[in-house]
């Protein structure tokens, strides 16, 4: 597909939310029309927040809209935007399905029905419009974000995280949507395979200098370009560095003898600062999380019994018998596709609201939720680690923190501030110092950044205690040793 007249531009864009921590230095890019862009960089390094600020320089208002503190930000006359956020905002989840369309529109629509109709045939998805949103999981509420951006028709998609939750159908049908939409698209992602299948070039968001590198070509091609630049200039550096030694090593030679040799030092001595001054910074990859362990409480009883399981068919909740129990060191994958029910049984089994399923008193329960609501995102996030230790020890909690990329200054801030990523990788570090019997995982990759899944999933594996697991990416669930699988969409 050709690309067309420039339709955002961002020239020499600062932006910060706190005066001493940029998000962007003096940024500058250009996207052209029909383009399929990635946004890439490690979490919490503003990602979200160019989507913002591009929200901030339309003409419609949203409320996430935010301006730069300098520069500009030039979106093309009349361009229309429309925005998947990565979660459903809280105050949504008492609409109804039909309700939380109506809000798309700032008029009336009166064919509003057939509007949704058709956007739910789009993102493969159907559903009685007078469902209420909090009733819908969390797969559910991936496809009506996306739709939510779709029935707008805007010309430049926004999408945040879109395959968080979905399941390989929903991902499948999402990104065959994707090469066909023939407008401009703008996608954050962690999903390599996902990206690489449907992008054309790639913002890359340098966290050290807080600068946009543009790049062209699919997502793979430019994690592979940015590592070729990576060793160029480290061996750029290295026979600089050599030269400059042995130049120096001369100088001192010949510095005290006479005549020519002592102009000859002189001479070597500009050389050496020609070379300095030629050294190049060298690109910083970005920072992975070191591997860590996740300590097992121990348990010598069964840590989890399971009686009973609901599935949802025809969207009616349908209870199914079953005969489950964990002990330590077992391992179950819960299967199915969006909307049957496997969030709700975990939510159970870890709130212990469930008369059919129950886990063992006094067992220490590590749950991840998808969309982080165990979490208080009013306290520091170095209480929501302290909170986990029966005796808080500060250097403990700090360098916990640490491993996970959290660091003294993020210490100090509410744990809403943080990306959520971030918020991913708080999670992780609650596990390594709540040191529970059982992990509960539900969709533990969202939001992560591709380079921590490998290091995240080594230490789930290696975890000694009982596992549950709900996931829809494949090659993570490759990575850990899964000992039963419960698919209830086939119970």
């Amino acid at each position: 597909m050709s690309h067309g007249n420039v339709i955002i531009r961002f020239d020499a864009v600062s932006f910060s939310y706190h005066e001493d921590k940029p998000i962007l230095d003096d940024a500058s890019f250009s996207v052209r029309e029909n383009a399929k862009i990635t946004i890439m960089g490690q979490n919490g390094v503003g990602k979200s927040t160019i989507f913002k600020l591009i929200l901030g320089a339309s003409a419609s208002a949203h409320q996430d809209a935010l301006k730069p503190h300098s520069g500009k930000i030039h979106i093309r006359d009349n361009a229309t935007i429309g925005i998947g956020l990565q979660v459903m905002p809280k105050e949504f989840f008492e609409l109804s399905i039909l309700e939380y369309f109506a809000t798309a529109f700032t008029e009336h629509k009166y064919n509003l029905e057939k509007l949704i109709a058709d956007v739910l045939e789009t993102v493969n998805f159907s559903i009685p419009l007078n469902k209420k949103i909090k009733e819908l999981s969390g797969g559910q509420h991936a496809r009506l974000l996306l739709a939510y951006a779709l029935i707008q028709k805007p010309d430049i998609l926004l999408l945040d995280e879109p395959t968080n939750n979905l399941d390989a159908e929903g991902i499948a049908h999402l990104t065959a949507f994707l090469i066909m939409y023939d407008k401009t698209v703008i996608v954050i992602s962690h999903d390599a395979a996902f990206l690489n299948s449907f992008t054309d070039g790639v913002l890359n968001v340098d966290f050290h200098t807080k600068k946009v590198e543009q790049y062209v070509g699919n997502y793979f091609d430019v994690i592979e370009e940015i590592k070729a630049q990576i060793e160029r200039e480290e061996r750029k550096n290295a026979q600089l560095r050599k030269n400059i030694q042995d130049k120096k090593d001369k100088v001192n030679f010949f510095a005290h003898k006479g005549g020519k040799m002592r102009k000859l030092a002189s001479k070597l001595k500009d050389q050496v600062e020609e070379d300095e001054e030629n050294m190049v910074d060298v690109k910083r990859d970005d920072k992975t999380i070191r591997p860590f362990t996740i300590p097992a409480q121990h348990c010598s009883d069964v840590i989890v019994t399971i009686n009973s399981v609901g599935a949802i068919i025809n969207h009616e909740r349908v209870m199914k018998p079953v005969n489950i129990k964990l002990w330590k060191g077992n391992r179950l994958q819960i299967v199915g596709p969006n909307g049957i029910g496997k969030s709700t049984l975990l939510r159970s089994l870890a709130l212990e609201s469930s008369e059919h399923a129950h886990i063992t008193t006094g067992v220490r329960v590590g749950y991840y939720q998808q969309d982080f609501s165990g979490l208080d995102f009013n306290a520091t996030v170095y209480d929501s680690l302290a909170e986990m230790m029966d005796v808080p020890d500060n250097q403990e909690i700090y360098a916990t923190g640490a491993q996970f990329l959290l660091t003294s200054n993020l210490m100090k801030n509410p744990v809403g501030s943080l990306s959520e990523g971030q918020k991913g990788l708080l999670c992780y570090a609650r596990f390594v110092l709540q040191k529970p019997g059982i992990l509960i995982l539900d969709e533990p990759t969202n939001h992560i950044n591709f380079r921590h899944i490998p290091v995240i999933a080594q230490a789930i594996n290696e975890y000694e205690g009982a596992i549950i697991l709900v996931s829809h990416m494949p090659e993570f669930v490759e990575q850990i040793r899964i000992t039963e699988e419960l698919n209830l969409g086939k119970i």
